[in-house]
């Protein structure tokens, strides 16, 4: 996976960095939010991307 397509998936909840996905970054231009499950908060909460 090219390293320029990687985002890092953070937990609003908590702040860690739970998750590593990829995304288009010429059609997707705005940040990505999903709910995901967190092991940390143990629920799903939203995970927002991070820099």
């Amino acid at each position: 996976m090219s390293q320029d397509n990687m985002i890092k998936l953070e937990c609003k909840e908590c702040k860690r960095i739970n998750y590593y996905s990829k995304k288009n970054k010429k059609i997707l231009k705005d940040r990505l939010e999903m709910k995901k499950f967190c092991k940390h908060c143990n629920g799903h909460t939203l995970h927002k991307e991070t820099k």
